[in-house]
């Protein structure tokens, strides 16, 4: 399994659409930036059959050091959730390796 960095994605997308390499970084970046904007709002993102990006609050909890095995309590905070959707999932389930 390989991973793609935002650069590479960038090299293919502007290949793909012969758009220069740097206006389609430019791009991306604005894109994740704006999302991110968007989630620290409390927004909900969502990609039609791609997926959709919210925040939820995790309540405080009792957690455990494992160094020393002494309880501490984990203080509550805010999270980014990804749920799939439904042609995502559905490509992704039909390119598994056997």
């Amino acid at each position: 399994m390989a991973t793609i960095t935002k650069r590479e994605l960038a090299e293919t997308i502007s290949q793909k659409l012969g758009s220069p390499q740097i206006v389609t970084k430019q791009t991306i970046q604005l894109f994740l930036e704006l999302c991110t904007e968007e989630l620290v709002k409390g927004n909900r993102l969502e990609f039609r059959d791609f997926g959709i990006l919210t925040t939820v609050e995790r309540g405080s909890k009792i957690g455990r050091n494992p160094k020393t095995g002494a309880t501490v309590e984990v203080p509550p905070k805010r999270v980014v959730r990804f749920k799939s959707g439904r042609l995502l999932k559905e490509k992704v389930q039909q390119n598994m390796p056997s």
